[in-house]
């Protein structure tokens, strides 16, 4: 892509729309429901030690299901790696050659140096725990043949706009613009290796930036004392989280190439409705910015279904200061309860239960590049065939029967106040 020696976009282009991907399933939900690219975690090497991630056999198999429907498919290796995992990243990138995904994501040196030796046709993508905070970082990185940066949340998008001004054209710029805030810089946490052992630099946090914190006098042990008065608690380093699905011109417009989706610990409903909402917001906007201008609370209403801490526009327009935190909870809100995705076998829907519903409830079904449909229960069955009235138990395979046709990767939801 060109741009003008200004920084500024000559015509506004298209960005990547970059999704998680937890596991097999929700990489072909994301890629059904209009990503460009899906970034997944290998079982060893991922941030995201707590998510399902992948088999290498299920690598193949997302990066083929991706391939065939023209997506891509980065493989995240971003662990800060000690000795012992050496050895295990060796194994990772040999293991990849054959499937050949389109990038590793990466921020240890020592684990770039592999990549380059072993893997050098494969692309290394700089991950945002790099610390990448100036142009002058890009510039290191692009000499060493990295083509794309993972952008530090902490940066605004002045910030970002001025390194586009002073990198390559064809340096890509990659920013997270929708998701959970790290309270630490550029994610790089000790809290959770001193309070648990468990090092969140090789994927395996425990976020005790989401408890809630008294304060202890060293010779009145015993006796908590709260750091502000709320019945509720008190939660120090508890972030709301990002939403710029508001700020697509301004996200364009500072010469950002991906724009990149946190969640891979979510579950199919988030990812059906993030993926849905930002691909029609980018691409109404890229249509007619007055069609996107008309529509911008409908992709928010949508964006406030998921489970979120509230939102904020992080560090983008500056410090964000107090009001980025949230210190009554540390709980989701969530208008929404995920029932199940529909996946059919000999012509027959069927889904694995997550909530909890009845036969005669009203839900709503989400499909790709689709309105949500409201639809009414009226049936289910067992694999044994056994007409049921509920599904109370999670996990359980069901086949249900709506006044609505059901398709592969169909999502059902229901409000919460149904519930």
């Amino acid at each position: 892509m060109t741009r003008e020696t200004t920084g500024f976009i000559s015509k506004p282009h298209r960005p990547e729309l970059l999704m998680p991907g937890g596991s097999l399933e929700l990489l072909k939900t994301a890629v059904n429901y209009g990503a460009d690219a899906v970034y997944i975690g290998d079982e060893s090497m991922s941030l995201r030690a707590a998510a399902r991630n992948f088999s290498v056999s299920e690598i193949r198999e997302g990066v083929e299901y991706a391939h065939e429907r023209g997506k891509k498919v980065y493989i995240a290796a971003n662990i800060f790696a000690h000795n012992e995992d050496l050895p295990k990243a060796m194994k990772l990138f040999l293991q990849l050659k054959s499937i050949m995904p389109d990038g590793l994501i990466i921020s240890d040196p020592g684990v770039f140096n592999l990549a380059r030796s072993l893997v050098p046709e494969i692309p290394v993508h700089i991950s945002t725990q790099a610390n990448n905070t100036n142009f002058s970082t890009y510039d290191f990185w692009y000499k060493m043949g990295v083509r794309r940066v993972v952008s530090a949340r902490e940066l605004t998008l002045s910030e970002i706009r001025q390194i586009r001004e002073n990198i390559p054209d064809d340096m890509e710029i990659e920013s997270f613009v929708h998701g959970a805030m790290c309270i630490s810089y550029s994610g790089r946490c000790l809290i959770s290796s001193f309070l648990t052992g468990r090092d969140a630099n090789r994927g395996a946090c425990t976020h005790p930036c989401r408890w809630s914190y008294s304060l202890m006098e060293e010779s009145r042990p015993g006796e908590y004392m709260p750091v502000f008065e709320d019945g509720r608690g008190t939660y120090l380093y508890h972030s709301r989280d990002l939403c710029m699905i508001e700020h697509i011109p301004e996200l364009i417009s500072a010469g950002i190439d991906s724009f990149k989706i946190e969640g891979r610990m979510k579950n199919a409903l988030y990812l059906a409705i993030v993926t849905a909402a930002y691909r029609r917001a980018i691409d109404d906007y890229l249509e007619s910015p007055e069609k996107y201008e008309e529509s911008r609370p409908e992709y928010l209403s949508e964006i406030l279904k998921t489970g979120n801490r509230t939102f904020c526009t992080g560090f983008y327009f500056g410090n964000p200061g107090a009001e980025a935190q949230v210190y009554e909870n540390s709980k989701n809100h969530t208008e929404y309860i995920y029932i199940g995705t529909v996946f059919t076998e000999k012509g027959r829907p069927y889904f694995i239960q997550k909530n909890k519903f009845s036969v005669g409830d009203e839900i709503e079904v989400l499909r790709p590049f689709s309105a949500p449909v409201r639809a009414r229960v009226i049936s289910l069955e067992t694999e044994e065939g056994e007409p049921v009235m509920s599904a109370p138990h999670a996990s359980q395979r069901l086949y249900p029967t709506l006044d609505i046709g059901l398709e592969d990767y169909d999502v059902m939801r229901m409000p919460q106040k149904q519930i």
